[in-house]
């Protein structure tokens, strides 16, 4: 039997690298595309055209990839404990909640 919890956790871990790659992608997808068409980058959130430079906003989506990655790797670790683990069976006797009556 494996502990769910730690399944479950890993679940919630996995989704949130997902979600973060799914934000850092919709926010820096213009800017890659403006690279590699015009070679100069524009800021249009704040209704004016700001140019910025590229190199920062590809780092910035780097970084947003890594840590998507890094998420995605820990909970793909923190659920393969879960399933392959004994973490159930190693409790001991004296660590145990609820009633002592059996």
């Amino acid at each position: 039997m494996s502990d769910i919890r730690l399944v479950m956790i890993g679940a919630v871990v996995i989704f949130a690298g997902f979600v973060v790659a799914s934000i850092g992608n919709a926010d820096y997808a213009q800017y890659a595309v403006q690279q590699q068409t015009f070679d100069d980058c524009y800021d249009y959130s704040s209704g004016v055209a700001m140019h910025v430079k590229c190199s920062d906003k590809s780092y910035d989506h780097m970084l947003y990839l890594l840590l998507s990655f890094a998420l995605l790797g820990i909970g793909g670790f923190v659920m393969y404990k879960g399933i392959r683990g004994k973490w159930d069976h190693d409790v001991k006797d004296n660590e145990m909640l609820g009633s002592k009556d059996t």
